[in-house]
Order: C-alpha cells, then sequence, then structure tokens
C-alpha cells in the first residue's frame, strides 16, 4: 500500500524532511537516490532544488520542472523498509 507524503521540508545540502500519512517520518539524501542529469539536473542547483513542494493528488515530492521521486522509494528509505517484491507469473 503506497504512502502519501503529507510534509517536506528541504533542508541542508540535498536532504528532505518527509512526513507521511501514517506518521512515519525522517529524512533521504535525495543525491544518493538520483543523477543530477536529465529532469534531475536542475536540482543541482540549491535555489531550484529548495523549491520542492508535495502534490497532494500523486501523493509525492515535485518540483517545478515536473521532476519527481517515487513515494515508496521515499518511504522505504525513511522507514529503513525494504520496498514489496512483486511477483510477475507468466503462463507456461
Amino acid at each position: 500500500m503506497l504512502k502519501d507524503i503529507v510534509e517536506i521540508r528541504p533542508l541542508a545540502g540535498y536532504r528532505l524532511f518527509l512526513r507521511f500519512e501514517d506518521g512515519v517520518e525522517g529524512e533521504v539524501d535525495v543525491a544518493s537516490l538520483v543523477e543530477f542529469k536529465g529532469v534531475f539536473a536542475p536540482l543541482k542547483d540549491h535555489e531550484f532544488f529548495v523549491q520542492v513542494r508535495v502534490d497532494r493528488e500523486l501523493g509525492t515530492v515535485v518540483w517545478p520542472n515536473g521532476a519527481d521521486l517515487d513515494p515508496a522509494v521515499l518511504y522505504a528509505h525513511v522507514s529503513r523498509k525494504p520496498l514489496p517484491r512483486f511477483e510477475i507469473k507468466t503462463a507456461s
């Protein structure tokens, strides 16, 4: 079950404080999750990085250029719980 992000605060460096709808909260280092290339390239500029906001419809964090991060990945990092594994079954 996906957990929506309900609060975000940019911190020093490329860190974000996140709080999820179930009360889980903590920090995540964005620089350890993404390379600052492509859509993430503008995030390297700290002035741009701090423009992060919560997209209530998507339940995750977004920047003005449309860059966003998977809330399941963020939740796994903050809660220190692994991402759920999905099995793909094929017809034999």
